[in-house]
C-alpha cells in the first residue's frame, strides 16, 4: 500500500486525467495515475473513436504513456470515472494489460468526490494469464 499523503498525490491527478477524456460517444470520462517504482506519476484518460473497437481506456493509455517514458515497474494506479455512488474497476481488457507488468498492484477505485476503496490487482484479476504462463517446462 501507498501512505496516505502519496495516496492523495496519486488520485488528485487521476481525477485531473478525467476532465481531459475524449469520451464524445460514450460520455463516461475515465481518468487514470499510475504510481512509477521510482516515484513518477503517469496519467491517462480514455480516448474514444468512432470506430468503437478503437477506443483506448484510460487505464492502457497510462501504461503506453509509462513505458514510453521508460518505465515498465509500478507500484500503484488510481482509477476514476464520473459515477458516483459505487467504486467502479477497470474492465478486463484494462487488468489484463496491467497483469503484464506485474501482480503486486495497489488500485484505487476512486469516486469523483475524491474518495477511494484500496484493493490490488491479484484480487481484480484472480488465475490470471501472465508472462510466468509462456515459460515452457525444462
Amino acid at each position: 500500500p501507498v501512505k496516505k499523503r502519496s495516496v492523495a498525490a496519486l488520485t488528485a491527478p487521476c481525477l485531473q486525467a478525467r476532465e481531459l477524456a475524449y469520451c464524445p460517444y460514450s460520455e463516461f470520462s475515465v481518468g487514470a495515475a499510475i504510481l512509477t517504482a521510482d516515484g513518477a506519476i503517469i496519467t491517462g484518460a480514455n480516448v474514444e473513436n468512432a470506430s468503437y473497437g478503437l477506443t483506448v481506456c484510460a487505464e492502457r493509455t497510462a501504461v503506453q504513456r509509462a513505458v514510453l517514458e521508460g518505465h515498465r515497474q509500478f507500484k500503484a494506479i488510481a482509477v476514476t470515472c464520473d459515477i458516483k455512488d459505487r467504486f467502479v474497476g477497470p474492465c478486463g481488457a484494462c487488468r489484463q494489460v496491467l497483469m503484464e507488468f506485474g501482480v503486486d498492484w495497489t488500485v484505487y477505485l476512486t469516486k469523483p468526490d475524491g474518495s477511494y476503496k484500496e484493493t490490488s490487482l491479484s484480487e481484480l484479476l484472480p488465475m490470471a494469464f501472465s508472462r510466468a504462463d509462456l515459460v515452457k517446462p525444462q
